[in-house]
């Protein structure tokens, strides 16, 4: 039986399970709606659900993270400044269908090309707002739901989602029956590129995935360009924080 000793220096449990768990944690919830209940006399942890479940699957993964810390190589380089100029750039892309839907002075959900484009309002979601007018509108819980959640975003998702994707899933691509972890970092090849670039869309919403299919290819590129995890993480980081400014700006609430 692996010890924790073991455990804690084994490579691709570090890599996989932070972001197994992080998913695993919200899947019973977002599958079922199990404890949600949306009505005006609910309690808030049940009209608001992801109020605690995300700050709880954010500490949670964040305690993988630090037990697993010393199995990443997030090693500082300039590189890293070309990973935040492209996260701004391919979150630019991700908003991108959102705001034409505003410039355009469109009216609710679209359909056909435009809604598989992401044309869509995007305003129904994520609202700190709700929780605290909910709790007599007091400010301490606005901004701690605030907080958890742009940590959440930019950076225990930024880790989680690029440890594996790229730090893990691109070697293990193509190397999958020998030492895939004597595979460079950001070694191109086609199948990694596919396989990767498409699982990334997958998970997240269908309204996202032209903007996420883009994105992905664009971190893949980052990865292949510098060689840098760090750079990729970095770059995710950004991009989510820009998108959570775009949102709370611009009431764009369903983009995080």
């Amino acid at each position: 039986m692996e010890t924790l000793a073991q455990l804690k220096t084994d490579r691709t449990k570090a890599h996989v399970v932070p972001l197994a768990v992080f998913m695993v944690l919200l899947a019973p919830f977002q599958l079922t709606g199990w404890l949600e209940w949306k009505h005006p006399d609910a309690p808030w942890w049940q009209q608001y659900p992801e109020q605690w479940q995300y700050p709880l699957q954010s500490l949670i993964a964040t305690a993988l993270l630090l037990f697993f810390r010393k199995n990443y190589e997030l090693k500082w380089s300039r590189h890293v400044f070309l990973g935040a100029i492209m996260g701004a750039v391919g979150i630019g892309i991700w908003i991108l269908p959102t705001q034409i839907h505003t410039w355009m002075g469109l009216e609710g959900a679209q359909e056909g090309v435009l809604k598989w484009l992401g044309v869509m309002p995007r305003e129904e979601g994520f609202n700190p707002q709700d929780l605290a007018d909910k709790l007599g509108g007091s400010p301490t819980v606005y901004w701690a739901s605030l907080i958890m959640r742009f940590f959440r975003a930019v950076v225990v998702v930024a880790l989680v989602e690029e440890i594996f994707w790229r730090g893990f899933l691109m070697r293990f691509l193509l190397d999958r029956d020998h030492d895939y972890w004597k595979v460079p970092f950001g070694k191109p090849a086609w199948i990694s590129y596919g396989v990767v670039t498409v699982a990334f869309m997958l998970v997240h919403q269908p309204v996202d995935y032209a903007a996420a299919f883009i994105y992905g290819s664009l971190t893949y590129w980052v990865a292949v360009r510098t060689k840098s995890l760090l750079a990729c993480v970095v770059m995710h980081g950004v991009a989510n924080l820009l998108m959570g400014w775009y949102a709370l700006e611009c009431g764009k609430y369903g983009l995080w």
